[in-house]
């Protein structure tokens, strides 16, 4: 597949969380998504196990219900103290910028459902560690990240979510996952309305870069 003009250091600072400029009507070829997850599938694994599983879901119905849950849990979010702003209210220069987070997150709540393709990557773990869970997550969540660069590649546009996973067990029946299967992060995925993104305003990286010791 054709891939868009991008530098390396262009793709890791413009794959951006897309709600807004997702293409609710336009299908997403399945080898499309197919390409993403092969390049997907080269990022590190703990120890090499390779313990990932990937749903990709386009039945509609399956994706009208996972974004029905998604619409309840943005509901819950949004309502919490941490949303639209309020977990920057002591910090004027933040709070538009969380503001306009917050609808973009009402906008992508109400119209999950209606994303083309829905990737869930996951892990079979009997069990979730009772202490430190890095080296388990760590196995996985990289992987997701290479599927959302590959897909900014290609023109598409996806977005980091977890908060389904306040319905994760719901989730799991609609999709029929075994029960030693764990859900990580929904990724939705579509063409996107323009590829002109850019890097996002970031905390300058004096303000957070310690040497040697804090």
């Amino acid at each position: 597949m054709t891939t868009l003009e991008l530098t390396p250091d262009e793709l890791l600072t413009t794959t951006r969380t897309v709600r807004k400029r997702l293409d609710l009507d336009r299908p997403v070829p399945p080898e499309l998504i197919r390409e993403c997850l092969e390049i997907a599938l080269q990022a590190p694994s703990g120890s090499n196990r390779q313990t990932w599983h990937w749903l990709v879901v386009t039945d509609s119905e399956k994706r009208a219900q996972i974004g029905e849950y998604y619409r309840r849990a943005v509901a819950g979010y949004l309502e919490s103290a941490g949303a639209a702003g309020k977990l920057y209210a002591d910090d004027p220069s933040r709070a538009p910028v969380q503001q306009r987070v917050g609808k973009s997150v009402a906008y992508l709540g109400e119209r999950m459902g209606h994303v083309p393709v829905l990737v869930i990557p996951c892990l079979r773990a009997k069990a979730l560690p009772a202490g430190n869970q890095a080296g388990m997550w760590g196995s996985i969540l990289p992987a997701a990240w290479s599927f959302m660069l590959a897909a900014r590649a290609r023109g598409l546009g996806t977005a980091w979510t977890t908060l389904h996973l306040q319905y994760e067990r719901e989730v799991a029946e609609v999709l029929e996952l075994p029960a030693d299967i764990r859900q990580s992060v929904l990724i939705p995925t579509a063409y996107t309305l323009g590829t002109d993104f850019k890097p996002a305003a970031r905390q300058p990286l004096d303000d957070v870069l310690h040497l040697d010791r804090w």
